[in-house]
């Protein structure tokens, strides 16, 4: 159990709910529970894949992963991503529909084209970066068009977790550090648009419904709380990765790198609680980041990237 654990990156999990949950707030639809599982079951079916498809380079790089240790099969591994794309999918539909199930679709065809064919290109970053957007425009649902900054806010850090992740044998260069600190701060501006934009739009919708005097008021103060609590947010986000980014350009040891990707991976917690508190949605925000705490400690636990 422990070696499947592993080879799915189990802790990191903890990472994935947060982008259904984004993506509804900026649809200003409620989470969908179902959508938020399949979106974890597509990530896992991706760590399965990843291992699997790494299998050899791995036996010279990592010997110490699931599969070249001998603790999994390789096709036990292969067909762990099949079923768990299969149970994803089925469960978008279910939770989702038609919109659902055809987004993850997408979502699915990215992960399965990331590991078995782009990963080790110059668009890897990027088709990463990819199923991390269409993980947030699933929890959107019809919305989709307003999730689309919060989307491409987790895009760009999930770019720069990406580039980190291809030094994470060899080392970090000086310029590796550099682009993952621009993507975070890029995340960072984006997810700042995103959370005016978000709130905006709620309170341009509420006056258009309701003219009066109190209502714009009360309105007015909803946006300036939203605005604050995301800022705090996106702030503690920035605190939380951007140090151990620019530690790499003095200490860009291989397991620095790793450890790096570990605490960037959580560091979407932060990330994805700004956009939806930028929302209105404090409470969802702040579940979310209770998460953070046990993803650092089961990380610790099961150290593995």
């Amino acid at each position: 159990m422990r070696a499947l654990l592993e080879l799915v990156r189990a802790p990191a999990a903890l990472s994935v709910p947060g982008d259904t949950m984004a993506g509804a707030a900026a649809a200003g639809r409620r989470p969908a529970p179902g959508l938020a599982l399949a979106s974890v079951l597509m990530y896992w079916s991706g760590m399965a894949l990843n291992d699997w498809s790494d299998r050899e380079a791995d036996a010279v790089e990592r010997p110490e992963r699931p599969i070249p240790s001998g603790r999994v099969r390789p096709g036990a591994a292969l067909g762990l991503a099949a079923a768990l794309t299969g149970a994803g999918l089925a469960t978008a539909a279910l939770a989702g529909g038609r919109r659902g199930l055809t987004v993850a679709g997408l979502l699915a065809g990215a992960v399965w084209a990331y590991d078995l064919g782009l990963k080790r290109t110059a668009a890897g970053p990027a088709s990463m970066a990819a199923c991390r957007v269409l993980d947030v425009l699933l929890g959107a649902g019809d919305q989709a068009r307003a999730a689309v900054p919060a989307a491409l806010a987790i895009g760009a850090h999930t770019y720069g977790i990406s580039v980190l992740g291809r030094a994470e044998v060899a080392g970090a260069e000086r310029g590796t550090a550099e682009r993952a600190l621009v993507a975070s701060a890029a995340a960072a501006a984006l997810a700042a648009a995103a959370c005016v934009r978000d709130r905006a739009a709620a309170c341009a919708h509420d006056q258009a419904a309701s003219c009066s005097r109190d209502r714009a008021a009360s309105c007015s103060r909803d946006r300036a709380t939203a605005r604050a609590g995301a800022g705090v947010l996106i702030a503690g986000y920035l605190a939380f990765t951007l140090p151990v980014q620019a530690g790499l350009r003095t200490r860009p040891e291989p397991e620095n790198v790793r450890q790096a990707v570990r605490l960037g991976i959580l560091g979407l917690i932060p990330l994805q609680a700004a956009a939806i508190a930028g929302g209105g949605r404090f409470a969802t925000a702040g579940a979310l980041l209770c998460s953070l705490p046990l993803g650092k400690w089961l990380s610790s636990r099961l150290a593995t990237s």
